[in-house]
């Protein structure tokens, strides 16, 4: 159902700031709400200590990045932070998972986008689907697969953390798969970065929490339909 919001002609702040500080999926003026306020701090304190486990990580994972350890105070400071940091993410990835869940579950379209045929046509610009919703298929994917892989780095990171509970067979598998699920994360976050470069607009709504309605309108027609109350496609 659509909503909009009017805000006072004697107002001086931005009314989709102001609507996006506690609403999504209504339109303000020109500009669409994409994500609230709350749902932009969990993805940033998701992204966050992310790159804080990183950069503390590198220099413990081999000598190559040493050089990383004196910008976080030593090598010894890397390793006491990784792991609390390590924590904090576990928390916001919580936090984001359970707040996502239901608005990831994979539809008809979603399973369409996936098929490599599909994703390269968009990929290219030649074309989408009419039926892409506020997630595309490969945000869905994006999703279960950074849920997945930050559940890996966090079991994998206790027993690397209390080494001495655990036989010596348990610590080396958690070894090589924590360093699978940060690798797998990783690409996930290169490919997430490169995408919201390669479409303008779209880090205005994980900025500020509003979108055009053109950009609404090109990237995820069903949504701009469904909160626009516009039913032309």
């Amino acid at each position: 159902m659509a909503e909009s919001l009017r805000v006072p002609a004697h107002s001086s702040a931005d009314p989709g700031i102001l609507a996006a500080q506690s609403r999504e999926d209504l339109v303000v003026g020109e500009e669409v709400v994409r994500f609230r306020y709350y749902t932009r701090v969990v993805h940033w304190g998701v992204a966050l200590t992310f790159f804080v486990c990183l950069f503390t990580g590198l220099p413990i994972w081999t000598p190559i990045f040493g050089w990383m350890a004196p910008l976080f105070g030593g090598l010894h400071v890397c390793r006491w932070l990784h792991p609390w940091t390590g924590v904090a993410f576990s928390v916001f990835a919580l936090l984001q998972f359970v707040h996502w869940a239901g608005e990831m579950r994979m539809t008809e379209a979603d399973k369409r986008f996936t098929k490599l045929k599909n994703f390269l046509t968009y990929m290219r610009w030649q074309g989408h689907d009419e039926e892409i919703g506020k997630f595309n298929g490969g945000q869905k994917s994006l999703f279960w697969l950074s849920s997945l892989a930050s559940l890996a780095l966090l079991a994998t990171g206790v027993v690397l953390w209390w080494p001495n509970f655990f036989s010596g067979p348990f610590r080396e598998a958690s070894w090589v798969l924590h360093d699978v699920a940060f690798i797998l994360f990783f690409l996930l976050v290169l490919g997430h970065i490169y995408l919201t470069i390669a479409e303008p607009g779209t880090f205005a709504g994980m900025v500020k929490g509003t979108v055009t309605k053109a950009w609404a309108r090109l990237h995820h027609p069903a949504w701009y339909r469904e909160v626009t109350g516009d039913r032309r496609r």
